[in-house]
Parts: structure tokens; sequence; C-alpha cells
């Protein structure tokens, strides 16, 4: 069995349970965070790794939205939150991050939110990312990262066999490092909350 089935798998059983295990988070840090980074964006946008639709409430009106998943349990929530928001300019599809069925330079933006930990070939997804935004357009990231901070880092590395089991999430992935590696162009780099384990990455082709 591949690591993409696998980790699919696993995002099926824990869709349930999903919102509940990360609503601490959601209230203290990513609340204001959607607001921040997602409210303002318009144009053509696509989420990769839309999960269970956190983000579906926070969507310009005058944005014209795709968020794909490959977990259809996952997509299944999402598409409650849709319905329940009467929002008509959003998608959803089950797509694998790795092979986007899109054309090349689709996008104005490109969204992902706590993702590229748990992309099982995380560079072939950030290709798949560059192809499909358009020459202006930007891949906006809100992600969990390796931290240069040595005792944190140290933690990490410690619970990633955890997280990795559990729910095919990976805690110490030096996502910023993907992003150079996969041909794209980091123009903002900030650190949001626990120092720099969780920033907000800006990139271009």
């Amino acid at each position: 069995m591949n690591t993409t089935i696998k980790s699919k798998k696993k995002y099926n059983c824990i869709a349930r349970f999903y919102d509940l295990h990360s609503k601490l988070a959601e209230k203290i840090w990513f609340t204001k965070w959607r607001k921040q980074f997602i409210l303002p964006l318009k144009g053509k946008i696509l989420e990769v790794g839309i999960g269970t639709g956190k983000n579906i409430g926070y969507y310009n009106k005058e944005a014209e939205v795709v968020g794909i998943d490959f977990s259809e349990k996952m997509l299944q929530i999402a598409e409650e939150k849709l319905v329940k928001s009467g929002k008509r300019n959003i998608t959803l599809k089950q797509m694998d991050a790795e092979n986007l069925e899109f054309k090349d330079n689709s996008f104005d933006y490109v969204v992902t939110t706590c993702v590229f930990c748990s992309v099982p070939n995380p560079i072939k997804g950030l290709k798949e990312i560059r192809r499909v935004l358009k020459p202006t357009g930007k891949l906006i990231m809100i992600e969990h990262v390796l931290s240069k901070n040595p005792v944190i880092a140290l933690i990490e590395h410690v619970h990633n066999p955890i997280t990795k089991f559990f729910m095919g999430v990976n805690v110490n992935r030096n996502t910023k490092q993907n992003i150079i590696k996969s041909g794209l162009r980091v123009v903002e780099d900030r650190n949001l909350a626990l120092l720099d384990v969780f920033k907000l990455v800006i990139a271009r082709k």
C-alpha cells in the first residue's frame, strides 16, 4: 500500500473527530489568521487540502474557490459546512495534491492551511501548485514547520513518529526548504505562534 493511500485512510478515520481535536488551536490562533489572510483574497482560488472546510466561512464573496482534498470523509464534512453557509462561489472536489487536475496557470491564489505536514511527497505537491498558479499568482501557506530552536526541534523530532503513525502528520518538516526546492520563490516568511513553529509563508513563481 503506497503512502498516499495510507494517509488518506488515516484522515478518513479521524474525519469526524478532526474539528474537535483542533478546537482549542482554532479558538486561540486560527480564527484570527483566517480573517487576516483568507478573507481579503479575491479572484480564482485553489485551496489544497480543504479538509473539513474550516476556511469556507472566511472566503470573500468576490472569490471563485475550488477546494480539494484526497479524503472523501473530510470532504463530506466540508460539504455539510458549505451547504449551511449558503455560499455558491465554492466548489469541492476529491483530488490528490500531487496530481492536480487543472490546466497550467489557472489560479490567482493557492491556499494551504496545515496541509504540507501530511502530503506524502511535498515537493511534488508544491511543483503542482507552481504549475497551476498564474505567472502573477501567489501561494499562501499557514503551516506548522520544523523550528530553528534546538529545544523545540528536538521535541518535534521525538513526537513525529507518534503523530505520523496515528494521523499521518509530520511535525518536523522543513516546509520552507521544500518550497524552494520545488522552484517557487519565498517572498514573505512570518512567524505566527510558538516562536517559529506556526508560520505564514507566501511564495511566487
